[in-house]
């Protein structure tokens, strides 16, 4: 019994370090899987606007994409009294809402992402961009 486990765990060993040779070697080579890139903003027509730029831009190198994905949208409320001193029940509340996407670009090239970086997007857009 205990050469079976011996031995389906140097099986698996030698897997795992199949796995992560390859992986290095891509790593080495400079090869990019997967750009995930998250975009935020506070308004939505404004983002909807700047996803579509992004996405037209990947296309026109034929990258494939995959999105936009919404993410669920986050929302920060305040409470603060109308009045100064007096008038503890007297409230008024306030929100901000984040508006978030995720668009992933599959096997992009070293152009799509030269032309990725050039874009110019509106203000009040954040992007995150990840190479995974």
């Amino acid at each position: 019994m205990a050469t079976d486990t011996t031995k389906k765990e140097t099986k698996v060993k030698e897997i795992k370090t199949k796995e992560t040779k390859a992986k290095e070697t891509k790593a080495a080579a400079g090869e990019v899987n997967k750009l995930r890139i998250r975009v935020r903003a506070y308004e939505h027509k404004i983002l909807d606007a700047s996803i579509k730029q992004i996405i037209d831009t990947a296309l026109r190198f034929d990258a494939k994409v995959v999105g936009p994905i919404p993410l669920p949208t986050e929302i920060k409320k305040y409470t603060v009294n109308r009045s100064t001193f007096v008038y503890k029940d007297a409230r008024e509340q306030f929100e901000m809402r984040m508006h978030k996407r995720v668009v992933d670009i599959l096997n992009p090239g070293p152009k799509v992402v030269e032309a990725l970086t050039n874009l110019s997007l509106p203000s009040g857009v954040n992007i995150d961009v990840k190479m995974m």
